[in-house]
Formats: structure tokens, C-alpha cells, sequence
């Protein structure tokens, strides 16, 4: 093999190693497989947010990497990945655009969800931080049960 042959094929050797680290960090994450829904959000002035149907705020964390959230009445998608343990990394969001109702917790989540930055499950809930402002969500396993 010439040189350039090689400094090739080390880096896809470099390159499919990191992703694999990075999808074995994700698997044993806790996170990977998993769907939660919203219990409350905590601001950075300490003022609680809960929603009126915890069905309605849900984030699904796929095997593969993607991940949906359903935001009251709009779906977003991206993806994830852990990047250190109790570190999360989303990419770029996508969402449907509806205008949700009186009382909807949406705008407060599309302002702030998408900048966590940590997680932690503790005592069988997920709880993510990190944003620049303060605050936390407070997350518990999926019910399943299906929106009135």
C-alpha cells in the first residue's frame, strides 16, 4: 500500500471505531430504547410547569439514534447521541408548525429543550439540564396511554 492507501485507511478505521463508541455509549446509556413523558419543568427562577396531559410532552429515544418528540400538538425530529456519561448531544431539530392552545407548555419547550446538554435517571425518572438559562425537565417512563 502507498502512503496515502494508508493514512485512508486508518481513518476509516479511526472513523468507524468513534462510532462505534459512540453507539455503545448510547445502548448502555439507559436512554437508548426508551420513552418518556413529562412530569414538570423547573425554570431557572424556581417557578414549576406541568403539563395538563403528560401524554401530550413525550421523547422517544431511538436505538439507532434518532429521536421524536411530541411537543403538545407539533412532533419534532432529531437525532442523539451520548457524547459522555451524563452528556447528551442533539443535531438539528425539525417540527410541524401548529398553533397549540391556551395553557400549552410548547413555546417554553421549543425555547429551551433543544440547548440540554445533561442527563441523569434517578430513582426511574430522566432528568435533563444543561441550558444556558437554568432550569431542568423532569421526565418518568412512558404510560402509553393514549391522548383524550
Amino acid at each position: 500500500m502507498k502512503g496515502g492507501d494508508v493514512m485512508k485507511l486508518m481513518l476509516v478505521i479511526l472513523s468507524v471505531a468513534i462510532m462505534s463508541a459512540s453507539s455503545a455509549q448510547n445502548s448502555t446509556s439507559g436512554l437508548s430504547g426508551t420513552t418518556w413523558q413529562l412530569v414538570k419543568f423547573q425554570g431557572p427562577d424556581e417557578r414549576v410547569f406541568t403539563p395538563d396531559d403528560k401524554s401530550k410532552y413525550t421523547v422517544s429515544f431511538g436505538r439507532s439514534g434518532g429521536v421524536i418528540a411530541t411537543i403538545d400538538c407539533n412532533t419534532a425530529r432529531s437525532t442523539w447521541r451520548v457524547t459522555a456519561p451524563g452528556q447528551l448531544k442533539f443535531g438539528s431539530w425539525s417540527r410541524t408548525s401548529a398553533k397549540c392552545g391556551n395553557g400549552s407548555l410548547h413555546d417554553q419547550i421549543v425555547r429551551e429543550g433543544a440547548a440540554v446538554r445533561n442527563f441523569q435517571i434517578k430513582d426511574g425518572h430522566l432528568f435533563l439540564s444543561g441550558m444556558e438559562s437554568g432550569g431542568y425537565y423532569e421526565l418518568e417512563p412512558w404510560s402509553g396511554a393514549k391522548r383524550q
